[in-house]
């Protein structure tokens, strides 16, 4: 069972983050025009989120090799090193081959959205009875779209589509950064 928490503690957090509202504002501005150079070059920003996933799986994938064999007397050695070697080979065919590890990825991130959608409106139609549910299923509906526009433009949209929805994060995500940074400053 966790403890409690202490209400001193809450009051001494809220405090180091009124402290660092300029922070959150300077975080702020640096995400909003990241976002509109995402917006600016689209494919450009595409090819920034294909390395980023490049290199995050071969980081993955050496973290977990390395465990594996810090490991391998407990059982499960093969697997754990498969797996890491996957992962590894993954990231470094996205590095190698960017344009199609955009391609790769924006056909992923389509079916993710299907699939997001159609359990969000099923999601939706159990909670039915509760207030909210139509939120959730406008938001099911909204995730297919943006499925069929991924497949309906495709493959144009493979260049495009990831960098724009990085725009979109780093964008709103400024907004919010700014918008709490201005918040503390007043409080």
């Amino acid at each position: 069972m966790a403890d409690p928490i202490d209400k001193k503690d809450i009051e001494e957090a809220v405090e180091k983050l009124k402290a660092a509202w300029g922070w959150l504002i300077a975080i702020g501005i640096i995400s909003i025009i990241g976002g509109f150079f995402c917006f600016a070059n689209p494919f450009a920003a595409t090819l920034t989120v294909d390395y980023l996933a490049g290199f995050m799986f071969i980081f993955v994938g050496i973290v977990q090799i390395a465990q594996a064999f810090s490991s391998r007397g407990s059982g499960g050695f093969l697997w754990t090193l498969g797996v890491g070697i996957l992962t590894l080979l993954v990231g470094a065919i996205l590095v190698g081959y960017p344009v199609q590890g955009a391609v790769s990825l924006t056909i992923v991130v389509g079916v993710l959205l299907f699939f997001l959608g159609g359990a969000k409106i099923a999601y939706s139609m159990s909670m039915r009875p509760a207030a909210g549910w139509g939120w959730v299923t406008v938001s099911g509906v909204l995730s297919i779209v943006l499925g069929v526009i991924i497949f309906s433009n495709f493959p144009w949209a493979a260049a495009s589509v990831l960098g724009l929805f990085l725009g979109v994060e780093l964008t709103f995500n400024g907004v919010a950064l700014l918008l709490t940074g201005f918040a503390l400053r007043k409080s």
